[in-house]
């Protein structure tokens, strides 16, 4: 039995340690936007963040998890309200068959999480690795930068 926090809840789940926390997510505690892509650790469609950092659950065993904050797409919010790359990712509409978009998020709302101002190199480097099969990068990227003038429009920065 093991017991982690998710998205500000603790959850005891009866599973082998070395079971991956994307399975965790999905199948134990039901959690389904977290994403099963390759398994491999290479698309990024299972990206959640452990203590703020993006990691992919498919190559994270659960028992790594244990002790650490572990944050879904479905914790992403911000007080109750969509978080700014939710809505930058409307309002630029970057989805098309949506598969890797929780994904391609958590993982931007790693990189926003410490720069608030990124370049778009910045963004593309910390975006690399992430895959969207309909190849909607620019429209990510944008919604990338639309979201960081957001927060920093609230933050007063």
């Amino acid at each position: 039995m093991l017991t982690l926090t998710v998205n500000g809840q603790q959850k005891q789940v009866d599973v082998e340690n070395d079971t991956p926390l994307l399975w965790v997510i999905r199948e134990h505690l039901q959690m389904t936007g977290t994403k099963f892509g390759c398994g491999a650790g290479l698309c990024g469609a299972c990206t959640v963040h452990l203590d703020g950092t993006a990691v992919r659950s498919c190559q994270t065993a659960a028992r790594d998890a244990v002790g650490k904050k572990i944050t879904t797409i479905e914790g992403l919010t911000v007080g109750g309200k969509p978080h700014p790359l939710q809505d930058a990712w409307i309002a630029e509409q970057v989805a098309q068959c949506g598969y890797c978009q929780s994904g391609q998020i958590m993982q931007a709302a790693s990189l926003l999480a410490t720069n608030r101002d990124p370049t778009k190199a910045e963004i593309v480097a910390h975006m690399d690795g992430n895959l969207c099969r309909c190849m909607t990068y620019g429209r990510i990227q944008k919604a990338i930068i639309r979201a960081a003038a957001d927060i920093r429009a609230k933050s007063g920065a």
